[in-house]
């Protein structure tokens, strides 16, 4: 067992050693908040407004929303809603989210993830922990 034990981690430390440094970009990095905001930017302003936000997450929706009954389970939405939002994600409390709840909770999350109120998100913005899990609702 210690030998296993051994040979997994020496793996595991050269696999960590030898790959390249390109792998390990975030999602918080600087090329993945200039994607998102090419993808989530149609207008091409350099920003995220709320709107642009609603409709990437319509169509996000409807991507997961597989079993076509007009809600997403748990399972469908694959970790993107934390357990302690779920309960903002879903005021009737019948553990789905309705494309009406998902909406609303994407509004919620643009607020949170716009600390200067300004209507709009940036890459800057995009890149912070709010800015993430916004993302997570809008992108696939």
């Amino acid at each position: 067992m210690k030998l296993t034990s051994l040979k997994a981690l020496t793996l595991a430390s050269m696999l960590a050693v030898c790959l390249p440094p390109a792998l390990f970009v975030t999602s918080a990095s600087p090329a993945f908040a200039a994607s998102a905001l090419f993808a989530l930017d149609p207008d091409k302003d350099g920003t995220v407004d709320l709107a642009e936000a609603k409709a990437a997450a319509s169509a996000l929706f409807d991507k997961l929303e597989v079993d076509h009954d007009g809600t997403l389970d748990h399972k469908e939405l694959g970790g993107r809603i934390s357990a302690a939002d779920w309960k903002t994600a879903d005021p009737d409390n019948d553990k789905t989210i309705s494309k009406a709840e998902y909406l609303a909770f994407v509004e919620v999350a643009f607020k949170r993830a716009d600390p200067d109120n300004d209507g709009t998100i940036d890459a800057q913005e995009l890149k912070s922990p709010a800015g993430l899990a916004l993302v997570r609702l809008l992108l696939k």
